[in-house]
């Protein structure tokens, strides 16, 4: 089996220097075996640490029993922790500098090509059923998918809701598009597509071919709002909020100024989504929108066992981004702090896959693509950058030997929510370095091994001033696009985007004490120039540096 593996990846190695950008992959001669059939399961914004097993209280049973069976990846993470460029990041297996959709607002899919499409090429039947989210706000069937069930934009949990009572009384629904035609909705969100996904699987599907389905749900994105079966689900649940949420100045220390500015706005944890509405209340019911998503995945697993499909299918739980509860003073994602950053996973593969390990490797959500091409034995395309995490998860190799490299981080400033700067991040052995571009605030540098709630900003330490610089050219380097360009996309703005505060909330944060200095000092021109030891010499004995 091992020799047969190393000839499959000398092939899929040997393929890809065939297949250019939007190439179409092919299929590699593999060993003759029964295909494995695929499930992703994508859920929106759902935290690292939002299932039960480890979160106690909260009630997830089937996401609870696929991790008993299978793989759980707690280092899972996505290099934009944004709906929009990490889906396409998903789809495309490249990142958001290459793939151009840079934001939620309608970044174009022009020149993309999703994986799917090469899976539909080596034989796979496909379906999508859920939220797409991406490309000029359409909900039109993409190519790649042999059955489309999706809504526009981020969809609606209810039929009904924001129609006015007159459309309602007219008759007017929210609408999905099912294979290009319209279609109104009949019932709660997670329900109706799990009932459209189910649907294929049990009657609209060719069943002597392999499939692939993607279940895009719309949950738990904010504002999470359960059905009413869930509605009184977690009542007494006692919601630990974190400790860095308190506004005070060990906390604030050594925090960027965006940082503290924005506790008072729409992502901020004293304003959150222009409410008074308590954060406790608000994770409950992110937590009861997360019950029928868990429910929709018994169903799934109840059809794959009844059918006997069980040994040959592979089921990836995963979600598009973190989400922060209060960390920092901060709600939503977006930012390269870990909550924001890291997401849940578990694979389940009885077949293929050891049960009830978990498994230390840095999976990006770039990894996805290529691992769902690697389980067809499609050779990865030569655009994608992530690679297969399969021979990690099958144990055969352990997660340094597979390890990607430095994880790269990038968020672009988006104007409809402009209280989160273009961010730039690189973590490599557990130290990450962060900066921002257009704004005039603090870099920041963190030993996660020893703070992993991200609390001690070591930008400034002189210990680690050789690690910062490092870590500074390494991003640079690594974040130029395939055409080796170090660009700042953005798209159109058309209004303010949501800038409001809190009028009795705090007001806008000071800068650092320490750049309130004294004229005409000698080391007046010292930052101009690169970080070094000699110039770090030269600030502490206030002397002028010049290179």
């Amino acid at each position: 089996m091992k020799n047969a593996r190393r000839a499959l990846n000398a092939a899929m190695i040997a393929a890809c220097t065939l297949l250019g950008p939007g190439a179409l992959a092919k299929p590699v001669n593999a060993p003759q075996q029964k295909p494995t059939n695929m499930i992703f399961v994508l859920v929106d914004d759902l935290r690292y640490d939002a299932m039960g097993f480890l979160t106690p209280g909260l009630q997830t049973p089937n996401i609870d029993g696929l991790a008993k069976d299978g793989v759980y990846f707690p280092n899972a993470v996505v290099t934009s922790s944004l709906c929009s460029p990490s889906r396409a990041t998903i789809l495309t297996g490249q990142t958001a500098r290459n793939h151009g959709v840079v934001d939620n607002n309608n970044s174009s899919e022009e020149g993309l090509t999703f994986f799917p499409k090469y899976l539909q090429q080596a034989g796979y039947q496909t379906g999508f059923f859920g939220k797409w989210h991406m490309g000029f706000d359409t909900d039109a069937p993409r190519d790649g998918f042999d059955k489309w069930v999706s809504f526009k934009g981020q969809g609606t949990y209810f039929p009904t809701e924001q129609l006015s009572p007159e459309r309602i009384a007219a008759g007017d629904r929210q609408m999905l598009n099912v294979d290009g035609t319209p279609v109104k909705r009949t019932g709660y969100i997670t329900d109706e597509l799990t009932d459209y996904a189910m649907n294929w699987l049990e009657k609209g599907r060719d069943k002597s071919k392999p499939f692939f389905l993607y279940l895009s749900h719309k949950a738990v994105h904010s504002d999470p709002l359960p059905p009413d079966r869930y509605k009184t689900q977690y009542s007494k649940l006692d919601i630990k909020l974190p400790a860095s949420m308190a506004n005070t100045p060990e906390n604030n220390a050594g925090k960027p100024m965006w940082v503290r500015n924005q506790r008072n706005s729409w992502h901020g944890a004293d304003f959150p989504y222009h409410t008074n509405n308590p954060m406790t209340e608000q994770v409950r019911d992110y937590y009861r929108t997360l019950s029928p998503v868990d429910e929709s995945l018994g169903r799934i697993m109840a059809y794959l066992k009844k059918n006997r499909l069980d040994k040959n299918t592979m089921v990836v739980f995963y979600s598009d981004n973190g989400f922060l509860i209060g960390e920092h003073g901060l709600i939503d994602k977006r930012n390269a702090y870990e909550p924001s950053v890291r997401v849940p996973m578990v694979v389940w593969a009885p077949g293929l896959l050891p049960k009830g390990v978990t498994n230390p490797a840095v999976v990006r959500n770039l990894d996805l693509a290529p691992t769902f091409l690697d389980i067809a034995h499609v050779a990865k395309p030569a655009q994608m950058e992530g690679k297969s995490f399969l021979p990690v998860a099958e144990g055969k190799i352990d997660e340094k030997t597979w390890n990607p490299g430095d994880f790269v981080y990038e968020y672009y400033w988006e104007w409809s929510f402009p209280q989160t700067p273009t961010t730039f991040a690189i973590e490599r052995d557990r130290v990450k370095y962060i900066q921002y571009h257009g704004v005039w605030d603090l870099e920041e540098l963190y030993d996660l091994k020893s703070d992993p709630d991200e609390m001690r900003n070591l930008i400034d330490d002189p210990q680690w001033l050789d690690t910062k610089i490092t870590l500074r050219k390494a991003l640079f380097d690594q974040l130029g696009n395939s055409k080796g360009a170090h660009v700042v996309p953005y798209t159109r703005k058309t209004s303010s985007g949501l800038v409001n505060r809190n009028i009795d909330g705090s007001r806008a944060a000071d800068f650092p004490a320490d750049w309130y200095v004294q004229p005409n000092l000698p080391t007046k021109m010292n930052d101009l120039f690169a970080d070094s030891p000699a110039k770090a010499k030269a600030d502490a004995e206030g002397k002028s540096y010049h290179p």
